[in-house]
């Protein structure tokens, strides 16, 4: 049985490139395959999902808009923000979509509570809010029984982009971040509770990888009890 996670901090990355990457991961894992959880930023873009209306992308200026294969509408990636990609093996977690949404959804819950930041989920509407206003976005999609792409928690960022899309679809939607609502700047800081309250939901043990992108996923002994 696997226990762990592999965490790979990629720093700044631009979107699409790491997209397809994801992809390829999850075409080429196997049963063997260890899970992996990738930490990184992203350089500024929007991404619409496969259902995405582009009459939400109002004003998008210089930042490109990417349609991309995951659920939900159109949302805003840059610097500042942290993007999480859990590549799970749903059925080796005995886990569904849905279970798969909540627990991402505590983790973050869980995170902004180190720092007395309640928050909460919002029934038919993913993602984490504080108030009315939202903090943190997700988007997944399930390929071969494993998930792909994540979500996007605003920490420390030019807050301005959001304001030339309808966020998640929503005409109106305040977004924030930790950082106004009175928690750390520090993405590192941020980084780290999250990457432990995520394994926590799973019942994985957090594992450092090498920071770079592993086209061709390997079979990795520290991952095998």
């Amino acid at each position: 049985m696997f226990h762990c996670v592999l965490v790979r901090k990629l720093g700044r990355q631009p979107y699409e490139p790491l997209w397809r990457a994801m992809q390829a991961f999850t075409d080429a894992r196997g049963p063997d395959t260890p899970d992996e959880l990738w930490v990184l930023e992203h350089d500024p873009v929007f991404t619409l999902g496969q259902a995405g209306k582009w009459e939400h992308v109002l004003m998008p200026g210089d930042i490109p808009v990417v349609p991309v294969d995951r659920g939900g509408q159109v949302t805003y990636h840059g610097p500042g923000q942290i993007v999480v990609y859990p590549l799970f093996d749903l059925r080796r977690l005995k886990i569904g979509v849905r279970e798969l949404v909540q627990r991402i959804e505590q983790a973050i819950i869980d995170t902004l509570e180190h720092w007395g930041i309640s928050a909460a989920r919002r029934a038919g509407a993913p993602g984490v809010y504080v108030g009315e206003a939202k903090v943190a976005a997700l988007g997944l999609r399930v390929r071969r029984g494993c998930s792909l792409h994540g979500l996007a928690f605003n920490v420390n960022m030019n807050l301005e982009p959001f304001q030339r899309i309808n966020p998640c679809g929503y005409r109106g939607l305040v977004v924030t971040q930790v950082l106004d609502l009175g928690g750390p700047g520090s993405l590192a800081a941020v980084e780290e509770i999250l990457i432990g309250e995520l394994a926590r939901q799973f019942g994985l043990t957090p594992t450092p990888a090498a920071a770079q992108i592993p086209r061709i996923p390997t079979s990795d002994a520290a991952c095998v009890a």
